[in-house]
């Protein structure tokens, strides 16, 4: 893909590793300048370099994003430097817990609803005007198929990731009118470590890389993009809506 976001301003979050590292690179080679939030200052270091050595641009901001106050401040900086947003990817997530439901502590549970699900508000909150001043806002939030099947052991992820499909959703029916596009990115089985740690008994040479999944994400930040409200099945290569049956 050559420099279709070129002049783009993109934030990604969960940068320094997996799929949003990949997002991160595939968004820099299509022009983009990428604003990369990680907790890890070392995984943000080594994307930097890897997006200069391609001739990319981009921010770094070490950020927990539990933190609402960072994320707001965040959204000030990105403001006065470039005085809009036109592409954000919200990929940070984590496992949370792998025992069953019974057992989940409820500092586990607490932090695992923070990060997958709370965080999004947050940025949602603190990114809306500025994806608004784009003259095509595109919001794509990662999602998972365990989200609609809940499995063994990992119910605290499931409900985050379903928790977040409602609101994803929700708020891409409020802007059906504006010219910004918010949409759900389901990669399925993918080789990084959430999933190894998920499903360690899995077959790592049947699923897809991070740069396979990051190539069709960046395809739906696109300005020419005309969905909203829906969700990138990744393994069926289609999208899909998320309305129930009528």
């Amino acid at each position: 893909m050559s420099k279709l976001l070129d002049g783009r301003v993109a934030l990604v979050t969960g940068a320094s590793r997996g799929i949003g590292e990949a997002a991160a690179l595939a968004l820099a080679k299509a022009g983009a300048h990428v604003i990369a939030v990680a907790r890890t200052g070392e995984g943000l270091a080594r994307l930097d370099s890897a997006i200069s050595l391609g001739g990319g641009t981009s921010t770094l901001m070490p950020l927990d994003i539990k933190n609402a106050s960072g994320i707001a401040n965040l959204a000030k900086t990105i403001d006065m430097r470039f005085k809009r947003l036109d592409v954000m990817i919200a990929n940070a997530g984590i496992l949370g817990t792998g025992v069953p439901s019974d057992q989940i502590e409820p500092a586990v549970w607490d932090d695992t609803i923070a990060i997958n699900l709370t965080s999004n508000l947050h940025f949602i909150r603190a990114m809306h005007p500025l994806l608004k001043k784009s003259d095509a806002g595109r919001a794509v939030f990662v999602t998972s198929g365990i989200a609609w099947r809940g499995l063994p052991g990992l119910a605290a992820y499931a409900a985050s990731k379903a928790a977040l499909n409602a609101l994803v959703q929700a708020y891409a029916i409020e802007n059906e009118s504006t010219k910004l596009r918010i949409n759900l990115f389901s990669p399925g089985a993918t080789l990084t470590d959430l999933f190894v740690t998920a499903f360690p008994g899995a077959d790592m040479t049947t699923v897809a890389t991070p740069e396979d999944v990051a190539e069709k994400l960046v395809e739906a930040c696109l300005p020419n993009l005309t969905e909203n409200g829906k969700v990138y099945e990744f393994r069926q290569k289609k999208w899909l809506s998320l309305m129930p049956p009528a």
